[in-house]
């Protein structure tokens, strides 16, 4: 049996452990409410961390639900998209986006991505048909689209449904993400800036309409026991995941704080360094960095040596959406037909950002990486 052991250097992409143990006792005596109340899915410590995220927020209502996907779709059902509209949405971003369009029926538009990997007012403009109803900014790596700008591109009537999945906490123009459009929907997967200890995910709004519609959709069409108003389906936050959340997110703040420190020190270690791109930072309450986004030559060669070295990196995301295989026959888009995400794509590389990552570790990440890109 080979035993493989992880280099004295490493520094992993993503580490946790810093979190869990500010908020460990906290999330224990959580955890023995919910099994001495046996309430485990719904219920009290749902309704408190929903209330305490609307509040936050500064949006009328939180709905936690199963996950980020299904609260992507059930925002666009209860918006009412569905069969023969079409939903425009960046070529670059998670499958999670154009699965939801497609799994309500509806047709995704892709626009291309600008120079900071975000969907822009002009590409939303160009895009919208007769058949255009609602449209998808996605807040990617943390740093919030320009979301009124957009909506102003798409016209009248069209619904603004946000992707905040990556942007818990940052705030464009006064408000937060999470309540610039006519609904939105995050994912609490654990490696988020705002993540449980499993899956996990809610849609906000200030729309009493949608609000009812996702609350019975998420609990089998219904809200009383064994009353079914509608199709729905079955996507609840349990109550453990909320005790986590909870605790999270009176922490949040400072967290994104340490995120937008690191980012800021990437920037002062890499000012001009050749060979390396550095992500656009815009506004500095607009971004919270889920992801440090930089552009290299040549990337599968310096992740691979960067891998091999025992440092974490990673691709988000090496394939735009109308180069993914089960998009392949719904038309999109061929090679080429989105330029700047096709060529991000191609020379993206995450480096690890999250709250706890040590000055020394942060050294050791520019080190290598400057030692990768030189030898290019």
């Amino acid at each position: 049996m080979t035993i493989q052991t992880v280099p004295p250097l490493a520094v992993p992409m993503l580490d946790l452990a810093y979190q869990h143990r500010i908020v460990a006792a906290e999330v224990a005596d959580g955890f023995r409410r919910v099994l001495d109340n046996a309430s485990y899915v719904l219920g009290p410590e749902v309704d408190a961390f929903e209330d305490a995220y609307a509040r936050y927020l500064g949006v009328s209502h939180v709905i936690g639900v199963g996950n980020g996907t299904d609260a992507l779709v059930l925002a666009l059902r209860a918006a009412g998209i569905g069969s023969g509209d079409e939903v425009i949405l960046p070529a670059n971003t998670f499958v999670a986006t154009a699965e939801a369009v497609v799994l309500v029926g509806a047709t995704p538009v892709l626009v291309d991505s600008g120079d900071d990997f975000l969907m822009h007012p002009d590409a939303v403009s160009a895009a919208v048909t007769s058949r255009t109803r609602a449209a998808i900014p996605v807040h990617l790596y943390g740093m919030v689209a320009d979301v009124a700008g957009i909506r102003r591109a798409a016209g009248e009537g069209i619904v603004i449904v946000e992707d905040a999945a990556q942007s818990q906490g940052a705030i464009r123009g006064g408000r937060y993400a999470g309540s610039l459009g006519d609904v939105a929907a995050t994912s609490f997967y654990p490696g988020k800036n705002l993540g449980a200890y499993g899956d996990g995910g809610a849609v906000s709004t200030d729309s009493d309409v949608i609000a009812h519609a996702v609350r019975i959709s998420r609990n089998h069409g219904g809200v009383e026991r064994y009353q079914h108003e509608v199709i729905g389906t079955n996507s609840r936050l349990d109550a453990l995941q909320a005790v986590v959340l909870a605790a999270k997110l009176v922490r949040l703040d400072a967290w994104n704080e340490q995120r937008r420190a690191i980012a800021d020190r990437y920037r002062e270690l890499l000012a001009g360094e050749p060979g390396i791109v550095l992500p656009i930072a815009g506004e500095r309450s607009a971004h919270v960095y889920h992801q440090f986004v930089v552009q290299v030559d040549e990337r599968d060669r310096v992740f691979g040596e960067m891998t091999a070295a025992g440092i974490g990196v990673g691709v988000h995301y090496p394939t735009p959406v109308h180069l993914l295989a089960a998009f392949a026959d719904r038309g999109l888009g061929r090679r080429g037909a989105f330029p700047r995400a096709e060529a991000q794509a191609r020379r993206i590389l995450s480096l690890p950002i999250y709250p706890g990552l040590t000055p020394e570790a942060q050294d050791r990440v520019v080190a290598r990486l400057r030692r990768a890109v030189g030898r290019g």
